[in-house]
């Protein structure tokens, strides 16, 4: 299934509405959405919600052996997943060019960056080593899936606990959590990944964008920064070229941000070792009944447009708009105000078709039975009516005829 293209409105009035500081949402071009980190039952097991983008992060251990050129060290992979279920143009089983695109950025940023200390994963050199895997699974797409993906793998990595291990006899033994505690990950640093999009031949920079305004922007910059304000990874993509000036702005916005987004993650982690240690109820199962990670539960802003400005060939139809609607409402006023009852102070409904109708057809009948009533006397006048024998009265043609009958 394509994806389904963006028409020319919508494109102009996504870049309209951003060259005023407004968005579809309600933000303004320099701030982000909200971060939600739920931990699952099991060590590795992360839920990332970045506005209504959400990955669902597993961190996974097994015993390998090492590469030639590494013996002393342990093997890292990263795996991003985008289904159907992410959207619905992405195809089960087959790499796009997106997936490719954050895999690569997620493995500069942590893989390359040597966050991770894979010298402790080593059990026996040129023999035994882990190998971590971290499965990325998109479960709605909803923009910025690099910073999604970026929380959830440092989540992942700094929630996961390997087991313990010891040798006896050339033999690895794996205990399991209940003989032995699992021994946390070793890193030497945090680092996130931060994305703007450029607009109006990038002189403005959008953070955290959405789909529709990825889809619309010209260009694409990606920092990975750690809680240091060292920087990991960039990545420039586009068709504009960005100015030093606003590149330095941005990672300086950059460098703030991820300082706040590994402060969060750290304390959430807190909360949940606290939670694990008190013996209370943790999981996936757990915040579905807080109602935390359920689809479409994001608070969604209105955009307000009274102070919203077009440009000049479309002022004149929104000013004759406003003079229409004006006109409609006050023909209401005045409909309104001529149906109301001053002595009840009871609005009454308008007079329909169906009841002028019956009273005209009422009037009608009035007017029959007058004017035959107007014959009848015209038609009797003169003749005086007379009284028979038992005192009733007779009409002229009953006199007659009983004169006649007489003869």
């Amino acid at each position: 299934m394509k994806e389904t293209p963006l028409s020319t409105c919508e494109k102009n009035f996504i870049i309209q509405a951003i060259k005023q500081n407004q968005r579809l949402d309600g933000r303004k071009n320099d701030e982000f959405r909200n971060i939600k980190i739920n931990y699952g039952a099991e060590w590795g097991s992360v839920l990332v919600a970045l506005g209504e983008t959400k990955v669902l992060a597993q961190v996974s251990s097994e015993l390998g052996e090492p590469k030639a050129t590494r013996p002393n060290e342990g093997i890292f992979h990263i795996n991003v997943e985008l289904g159907p279920m992410a959207a619905p143009h992405f195809e089960a089983g087959r790499n796009c060019e997106l997936t490719v695109q954050l895999n690569r950025t997620l493995e500069r940023t942590f893989k390359d960056s040597k966050c991770l200390d894979l010298e402790s994963l080593c059990i026996t050199a040129e023999e035994r080593v882990w190998i971590l895997r971290v499965d990325l699974n998109v479960l709605n797409h909803e923009g910025n899936l690099i910073d999604c993906c970026s929380i959830a793998t440092l989540c992942a990595l700094m929630h996961f606990r390997r087991p313990e291990v010891s040798i006896v006899e050339d033999d690895v033994i794996i205990h399991t959590a209940a003989e032995k505690e699992p021994q946390p990950m070793v890193m030497h640093h945090y680092p996130v990944c931060v994305s703007y999009c450029t607009f109006d031949d990038g002189s403005i920079a959008v953070a955290d964008p959405t789909v529709m305004e990825e889809r619309t922007s010209e260009s694409q910059m990606i920092f990975g920064i750690n809680s240091f304000r060292e920087l990991c990874c960039l990545n420039l993509g586009g068709s504009s070229l960005t100015s030093s000036a606003l590149l330095l702005q941005c990672s300086k916005r950059a460098a703030k941000h991820a300082k706040y987004v590994v402060e969060l993650v750290k304390k959430t982690l807190e909360n949940d070792l606290s939670a694990r240690e008190d013996r209370s109820n943790v999981g996936f199962t757990e915040c579905l009944k807080q109602n935390s990670i359920t689809s479409l539960a994001e608070d969604r802003l209105v955009l307000k447009l009274r102070h919203f400005t077009f440009e000049d060939g479309d002022k004149k139809s929104m000013i004759e708009e406003e003079k229409f609607n004006e006109k409609d409402i006050e023909n209401e006023e005045k409909e309104v105000a001529t149906n109301i009852d001053p002595k009840n102070d009871l609005q009454t409904t308008t007079n329909d078709k169906w009841s002028v109708e019956e009273q005209d057809d009422s009037n009608m009948e009035s007017e029959e039975v007058e004017s035959s009533q107007e014959d009848c006397t015209k038609n009797n006048k003169g003749v005086r009516p007379k009284n028979d024998q038992r005192g009733n009265l007779k009409s002229q043609s009953d006199s007659e005829e009983d004169e006649k009958i007489t003869i």
